[in-house]
């Protein structure tokens, strides 16, 4: 390791201050997915992986959207529902075992609340299809168990009412179903999580939703010409809405050498899963379950180190976000466990603070740094959240 890339993973005095004193608000972390995989408990530093509730507390996190994700095994035969019931079932127990640490978040009053009793918030996100067919009652009964954000479409799968980047569609955007959706979930006030759809999707959605919407974890196709990234002028569209763009903490959305790199090796991109279908739909979803229970907790490529960026080079991405949307439309969207090939020096959730250092390095003032790492976030939340229709 070179004498320039150590001093910037020991955090300056001032990094340390400020970080501990940020509120930190993460707007992606995969959280459960490994512990219905493993049995294993969020109260404990787990070994490997990169999340747990010790090693969040050590990254100086507050609250964070709490991500359960639908993988798209689940898909042909028809048990997204019953999957998310699942992960809500289980987040649920595991947040009321660790309530010492943890508490659910159901709009800003508990942020606050929690915030004041040294806990950590967790927002109940779903990653995917709460049902293909966008059924508003199955909708509402999630949001009645606490969800109070949710993915248009399924993931990376092609669902019946919002159309993904990644997968085909027999319509563009959103149909008269999706648009249902949009509004009904403004009306319960959930937040509309727009990562993951299509570009059609993500103008309609803009057109027919009353309330700022959130890329929970993005990327910019001007530095990686992918569906799963947006383009400069749809950015400015989610901003002029007062909505707010994640920034994906992977290689794989900015670093196009990586990216090619991994698509090399794997022989097709990320978000391929035309393979998934058939064969899934003689299974049971517990024969489903041991079938992708060894790809968790998903973690990054283990590429050479000369193909990765830096942590100054990542926080470079996101200034130039600011120069096309400015400070109040951007925030942290790190996808921990989601498979994201992180940059030099990183490990785990633990190492948010050399975010903060590297942004103090880059000249950023301290209200910039306290607006992306969660006031822009926590801005939304509160507005979506406070327009309840129950």
């Amino acid at each position: 390791m070179n004498l320039l890339l150590l001093l910037a993973f020991q955090l300056s005095p001032e990094a340390q201050k400020l970080h501990k004193d940020l509120y930190v608000f993460d707007a992606h972390v995969h959280v459960i997915n490994r512990q219905l995989a493993d049995g294993s408990e969020i109260g404990k530093r787990l070994a490997g992986g990169q999340v747990d509730l010790p090693r969040a507390k050590d990254g100086g996190v507050k609250a964070m959207f709490f991500s359960l994700f639908i993988p798209e095994e689940y898909y042909p035969s028809r048990f997204e529902s019953k999957m998310a019931l699942r992960l809500l079932d289980l987040a649920q127990q595991q947040i009321a075992a660790n309530h010492n640490a943890i508490e659910v978040a159901l709009n800003g009053a508990d942020l606050d609340r929690i915030l004041k009793a040294g806990k950590i918030a967790a927002v109940l996100d779903l990653e995917g299809g709460f049902d293909l067919d966008g059924d508003l009652a199955v909708l509402r009964s999630l949001y009645k168990l606490g969800l109070r954000s949710a993915q248009l479409p399924a993931h990376n799968w092609a669902n019946q009412f919002a159309e993904s980047c990644c997968a085909k569609s027999k319509f563009k955007g959103l149909n008269e179903r999706g648009r249902a959706v949009v509004r009904e979930m403004n009306r319960l006030g959930m937040v509309i999580n727009i990562s993951h759809a299509s570009d059609a999707t993500v103008d309609e959605t803009l057109a027919v939703s009353k309330h700022p919407i959130l890329a929970t974890h993005h990327g910019m196709r001007a530095l990686n010409d992918i569906p799963r990234n947006m383009s400069d002028e749809q950015m400015k569209r989610v901003a002029a809405k007062g909505g707010v763009i994640g920034f994906h903490i992977g290689n794989e959305f900015h670093n196009r050498k990586m990216f090619d790199w991994r698509t090399a090796q794997a022989g097709k991109p990320f978000w391929d899963t035309t393979a998934i279908g058939k064969k899934e739909q003689e299974l049971s979803i517990e024969e489903i379950d041991r079938k992708v229970a060894p790809r968790f907790p998903m973690m990054g490529t283990a590429a050479p180190q000369e193909l990765l960026f830096s942590v100054d080079e990542w926080v470079a991405v996101v200034e130039r976000a600011i120069s096309i949307v400015g400070e109040d439309h951007v925030m942290l969207g790190s996808d921990w466990e989601g498979g994201p090939t992180l940059p030099k020096g990183m490990h785990d959730i633990s190492d948010l603070p050399q975010l903060t250092a590297a942004m103090l390095r880059r000249g950023w003032s301290e209200q910039r740094i306290r607006k992306f790492m969660g006031l822009n976030l926590l801005r939304v939340f509160r507005e979506v959240t406070g327009h309840t229709g129950l």
